[in-house]
């Protein structure tokens, strides 16, 4: 199956649009379309979980936790978090190089810190 992603509420919505721009088959949900504004992370990594997504953050402090208590109660699509420091241009060539090279049960249960 091919990814797809779902934008944490702290994620940089630019990267968003700007992956989209250069790749229009990406599903991309943004944190807006999901309603996760104001979510706890557990729901948010339940929400991602339901609707098969891949959830995209930038969350380094609070989401390695969360995500390690949820895998051990249920099967996640994965989690990847992307460092505020790294520039949009690089996240955004990276999230397409792993949508175009990758499918998404290959990520399952898996965080990866894409600290580039």
């Amino acid at each position: 199956m091919k990814i797809r992603f779902q934008a944490d509420a702290d994620f940089n919505q630019e990267i968003v649009d700007g992956l989209i721009r250069m790749q229009p088959l990406i599903d991309f949900q943004t944190a807006n379309e999901a309603n996760l504004f104001g979510k706890p992370d557990d729901e948010v990594l339940v929400i991602a979980t339901l609707d098969k997504r891949i959830l995209v953050s930038h969350d380094r402090r609070t989401m390695p936790r969360h995500f390690a208590d949820f895998i051990e109660k249920q099967t996640s699509c994965g989690v990847f978090i992307i460092a505020q420091s790294v520039s949009i241009r690089e996240a955004i060539t990276t999230l397409l190089l792993i949508w175009t090279a990758s499918e998404q049960e290959e990520w399952e249960n898996l965080i990866v810190d894409l600290a580039l």
